[in-house]
């Protein structure tokens, strides 16, 4: 999706991940790639363009487990309004967290 796409009541980014996040998803990250473009072949890009800051690519990674996601699918495909939503099989061999400081 791009920065600027706009939804209901916010930026459609802003909205999904924080559907994400309400939902108590395993964990999200949100990346901004520094250039993209999409099926129109417009390049879109940061440095150096007097759009900079203007319809830039978003991209909102997420993991959980597949029954998880197969249950906020439905609500996913009718938040994305435009973009591409992808699926990827993962095995994650480990996972750590330090101790919360108190």
């Amino acid at each position: 999706m791009n920065e600027d796409t706009s939804a209901g009541h916010d930026f459609l980014y802003k909205e999904i991940f924080a559907f994400l996040y309400d939902r108590g998803v395993a964990g999200a990250s949100l990346l901004r790639p520094q250039a993209g473009f999409g099926f129109h072949h417009r390049l879109h890009k940061t440095e150096g363009d007097s759009s900079a800051g203007e319809h830039l690519p978003i991209r909102i990674e997420f993991v959980d487990t597949k029954e998880i996601i197969d249950a906020l699918l439905p609500a996913l495909y009718e938040l994305v309004t435009d973009g591409l939503i992808e699926a990827q099989d993962t095995t994650i061999l480990r996972s750590a967290a330090l101790a919360e400081p108190t």
